[in-house]
């Protein structure tokens, strides 16, 4: 099994099929799309390969640390980019084919007035562990 990142920009990515930003979508067209992420990180879950995911709001920041006893910097210098990732889930699939089996299908998420998106996902996998951090008590 392999990890793989699929990851959903709100902008940056080639613009998709059904290319009407969600914050003009209904209530419903926007319940219609996160029913169909739920059912299908659901179906995932049965057969192993779900991992996690989450969707994720457009407001962040870019923090540095800044030197001992000085306070982190904060949203800068590429401030502009915390706004192009719209969420993202981790699959463990058998191979590359099923990784990129699984994000077309989520590509065909509904969107305004119920069509699919045809978004583009981004499909990354996870490096292999190196032998030496496999100790580190954050993993």
């Amino acid at each position: 099994m392999a990890k793989y990142l699929l990851l959903k920009h709100y902008r940056g990515a080639p613009a998709p099929v059904n290319d009407i930003p969600m914050d003009e979508w209904t209530p419903e067209e926007i319940s219609a799309h996160v029913r169909y992420m739920a059912e299908f990180a659901a179906r995932l879950e049965k057969t192993g390969e779900f991992v996690d995911g989450q969707a994720l709001a457009p407001e962040g920041q870019w923090v540095r640390y800044d030197g001992e006893g000085r306070p982190p910097v904060t949203d800068g210098p590429f401030a502009e980019t915390k706004d192009l990732i719209a969420g993202w889930m981790v699959i463990d699939v058998d191979s590359h084919d099923r990784a990129v089996e699984l994000a077309g299908e989520l590509s065909a998420a509904p969107g305004a007035g119920g069509r699919p998106i045809h978004e583009w996902l981004e499909v990354r996998p996870f490096l292999a562990p190196h032998p030496t951090v496999t100790d580190c008590p954050h993993r």
